[in-house]
């Protein structure tokens, strides 16, 4: 896993602004990097093919292709879509991780981890709240 640095991003908010479009949930975890309890989300069970968008800016993030069942009570995704996503490190909670952001607005999405399946090895472990699913 290579990190990405945060840059400025195409979508950027005030605060009140992101408070007036987004959910209590979804600002807690998208701005204030929360993280939902697992296995809430109903995207987690989200099996029909489609996309799954940042409920924040509405960026293209994953494939529904690329989710799998990882057993963490957390919607889960072996790949992001090409330069959807940007990462940082998180030393949060005496560890450190690697934090998922949404590459157009700076979202914070979850974490990665290097225990997903193959081809790529990698679970990004998303907050089913940072997330909109769009069917195809």
């Amino acid at each position: 896993m290579v990190e990405k640095k945060t840059r400025d991003h195409l979508v950027a908010k005030s605060d009140e602004e992101w408070r007036k479009t987004l959910s209590p949930e979804q600002y807690r975890v998208l701005r204030e990097h929360g993280t939902e309890r697992a296995g809430t989300s109903p995207l987690n069970a989200e099996k029909r093919k489609g996309v799954f968008l940042c409920a924040g800016c509405g960026m293209p993030l994953f494939d529904s292709n690329t989710k799998y069942e990882s057993g963490s009570g957390w919607p889960s995704f072996y790949a992001p879509r090409e330069e959807a996503v940007e990462t940082t490190v998180d030393k949060s909670h005496l560890m450190t991780r690697t934090e998922v952001h949404c590459a157009n607005c700076g979202g914070h999405l979850g974490h990665v981890f290097p225990d997903g399946p193959k081809p790529t090895g990698e679970r990004y472990c998303m907050n089913g709240a940072a997330l909109k699913f769009e069917q195809k």
